[in-house]
């Protein structure tokens, strides 16, 4: 009978044994998880704070971002200018054959349609492909001047051509390379002048409403002008 004692209480022993080294299981893995949270934080906080310290040169300029009214961020702010690019010059370019051909009369009224058609897909084209452009112009804005400056025209010939071909495929071979050679020479003129006004002007990473609308409409219009020969 002493004897079955004994081996219950060596078993109940063990079992106990086994359910604190359990436990203790339990909790260094409770440990190691929380751990594993509190320095995933930190090293999401440290990158944060990278990341605001890259966007923001001084204190003040972080204030004035947090002050803005109606912020565009790089990608909307391209997009939004694409499309002012493909609607203003080629609508220049158009009116100015128009009158010097003297083509536009009552009687051939569906050549203004098809102007408006072809004026509709460069806009499009240009919005949507703005914003891969905002994205690419980013990361020359974080380079030095030089280099941004020499870069800007040939970005902005790729934006033309691809917006200008794109809209002139529908009159055939002929308006496509007529249209690519208008828009890249457009874009190689617009970009790097929008671009530099837009690196002075920005906040972190988003420009202020009331000051992208001046700026692009008025380098949409000067080269529209240009075009005209106003």
């Amino acid at each position: 009978m002493e004897t079955a004692n004994t081996r219950t209480a060596d078993a109940f022993d063990r079992r106990q044994f086994n359910f604190s080294n359990f436990t203790a299981n339990v909790c260094e893995s409770g440990d190691d998880k929380l751990t594993e949270k509190r320095l995933s934080d930190l090293l999401a906080l440290n990158a944060e704070t990278a990341r605001q310290k890259s966007l923001f040169r001084t204190e003040r300029e972080k204030t004035e971002a947090a002050l803005m009214t109606a912020p565009l961020s790089n990608e909307k702010c391209f997009a939004y200018f694409g499309l002012l690019l493909g609607i203003f010059p080629p609508a220049a370019f158009f009116a100015r054959f128009l009158i010097d051909t003297r083509t536009f009369q009552s009687d051939n009224f569906w050549l203004l349609g098809f102007v408006l058609l072809v004026n509709l897909i460069a806009a499009g084209v240009g919005f949507l492909s703005g914003k891969f452009i905002g994205r690419t112009v980013a990361e020359f804005e974080r380079a030095s001047w030089t280099r941004m400056i020499f870069a800007l025209p040939f970005v902005g010939a790729f934006w033309g051509i691809l917006a200008g071909g794109t809209g002139g495929a529908i009159i055939f071979l002929f308006g496509a390379f007529f249209g690519a050679v208008l828009g890249g020479a457009v874009g190689a003129f617009a970009l790097p002048f929008f671009v530099i006004f837009h690196r002075l002007l920005k906040r972190g990473d988003a420009i202020e409403g009331k000051h992208f609308l001046p700026l692009a409409f008025g380098i949409s219009f000067v080269v529209s002008a240009f075009i005209l020969g106003l």
